[in-house]
């Protein structure tokens, strides 16, 4: 499962310019609709497009591998076979 890592981004953003950054900011900057942002950082294995990865990585100065990372999926890991 990908796991965004938004509402970190967010923060160490707010840290760093010592001001609070609000889903609608972020919304009229990349011009990615509020409701999707709010998806992604709510919804465990949300999917998007590949043009909203472009924007928030552009908006938050980061690459791909610090928006998002792979965890495990609990279920797949219930269906591997025991060790011989």
């Amino acid at each position: 499962m990908i796991r965004f890592r938004l509402k970190e981004l967010v923060a160490e953003k707010e840290f760093q310019e010592g001001r609070k950054i609000t889903f609608e900011e972020i919304s009229r900057e990349t011009d990615i609709h509020r409701t999707t942002l709010s998806r992604i950082a709510n919804i465990k294995g949300y999917v998007t497009t590949t043009e909203v990865v472009d924007k928030l990585c552009t908006y938050f100065g980061v690459g791909t591998s610090e928006l998002a990372e792979h965890l495990p999926d609990p279920v797949q890991q219930d269906r591997t076979p025991p060790a011989p």
